[in-house]
């Protein structure tokens, strides 16, 4: 699948600015902080949509969290091998689809052309790789047949699961949970804990035979189609391999989708771990409620885009709330954003700070801390504010190298 085209990320070092700073990150499966530092290469893999309706200000967060891990580690003179899915054949997609009287595959292209949309609006880097769970179905195919081998499956009336208790203890370790909590969350987010015939409520889904009136496709199992989390386990261990350096996506993913592909990638290539690290991006509400599409609150990236919003203005606004934190969005978050990017083009217009080294060392500091964007925008603030600028009198200093550093580590183009 053709992913969106990718800004150019300026190098600072080229400046004689150096290098940036090895990354640490809050890591889910060991709730503390890990330093990657990974040698010449780190190994990205991120969920993607879900393509049945249009990119939410959720997805745009979450996506640009992830953005900005990469820029730190092309700041720091790494190689970034980036994947990011796209789970086009899915239940919510097939019923959007019958809802609104199109073909499921129509309502995928053009999902997915509105979020490259958005996501070059925004300055978003492109993954390198860039799969479907269409395009990919043999990789898939293939790992299901890896973990019946493995014998770690079994089957309800033709649908195939992964018998959770072959695990042991090693279950629950990526999302640090207990088996109550699992279920509660299991059932909430698209697995059946309750299906009759099941050996136990958290065993999952890895082919579901084809129903009436569904797209199926051949496999030895029979035909039908796979279940959620083997599609993301087969295509990141075929794009980036076994440990690779970060497992990404928002917080409700951590379970049940990241601790399952985890678990079937580690029990079919025999290997461990899937990842060296799980971040999880926080979620966004709206007004102090939940956004989500049941509600029909959804704030869309293309509707603001559409009223006239700079999409550097609205990638300040995500920028100001740290990753990890779950907040809500209000209009004054986008209105604080414009006030803040209108400061720093007066302050790129009008001239900068003597130091730039400064102000670069204290940018890659708040970055390589757990991304702390917030941190990072208060930095460049301070160098905006007239007189530590160096406006004061019409300041003679060169406020360029500042822009290219914003640029290079916060990816907004001033």
């Amino acid at each position: 699948m053709r992913a969106w085209a990718s800004p150019s990320v300026p190098s600072l070092a080229a400046g004689d600015l150096g290098a940036g700073d090895a990354l640490s990150v809050h890591d889910t499966a060991s709730g503390g902080r890990e330093r990657l530092a990974p040698h010449g290469r780190a190994g990205l893999y991120v969920c993607g949509i879900t393509p049945y309706d249009a990119t939410h200000l959720g997805h745009a967060a979450t996506m640009l969290a992830f953005d900005l891990m990469q820029r730190v580690w092309l700041d720091a003179g790494l190689e970034v091998a980036y994947t990011q899915n796209v789970t086009d054949i899915d239940d919510p997609l097939l019923e959007r689809a019958e809802r609104d009287g199109i073909d499921w595959r129509d309502l995928a292209d053009r999902e997915v052309q509105l979020f490259r949309g958005d996501m070059e609006a925004l300055r978003l880097l492109a993954p390198q790789h860039y799969p479907g769970v269409v395009e990919s179905m043999d990789l898939v195919v293939a790992a299901v047949g890896r973990l019946c081998r493995a014998g770690v499956t079994y089957q309800v009336d033709g649908d195939v699961y992964f018998e959770a208790s072959r695990l042991g203890d090693a279950f629950g370790q990526v999302s640090g949970l207990d088996a109550d909590e699992m279920r509660r969350l299991f059932a909430e987010r698209g697995g059946d804990p309750d299906r009759p015939g099941k050996r136990a409520p958290l065993d999952w889904l890895l082919w579901r035979v084809e129903r009436p009136g569904e797209p199926a496709w051949e496999s030895p199992f029979g035909r039908g189609r796979p279940g959620w989390h083997v599609e993301c386990a087969a295509m990141a261990v075929e794009h980036l391999g076994m440990g690779f350096e970060v497992q990404g996506g928002g917080s409700d993913l951590a379970f049940p989708h990241h601790e399952m592909s985890a678990a079937e990638a580690e029990t079919a290539f025999a290997a461990r771990p899937f990842a060296q690290a799980y971040v999880h991006a926080g979620m966004v509400g709206i007004d102090g409620e939940k956004m989500s599409k049941s509600r029909g609150n959804l704030v869309l990236v293309s509707d603001l885009l559409r009223r006239g919003a700079d999409p550097m203005a609205l990638r300040l606004a995500l920028l100001a709330h740290h990753y990890r934190s779950d907040w809500s969005w209000t209009d004054d978050d986008l209105a604080d954003a414009e006030r803040r990017l209108t400061s720093w083009r007066t302050a790129v217009d009008g001239g900068g700070s003597p130091d730039v080294g400064a102000v670069v060392a204290a940018l890659r500091a708040a970055l390589s801390d757990d991304l702390d964007a917030p941190r990072a925008l208060t930095v460049v603030d301070d160098w905006a504010v007239p007189g530590q600028s160096g406006m004061v009198g019409g300041g003679t200093h060169d406020a360029r190298p500042v822009a290219v550093a914003v640029d290079a580590l916060l990816g907004v183009a001033l």
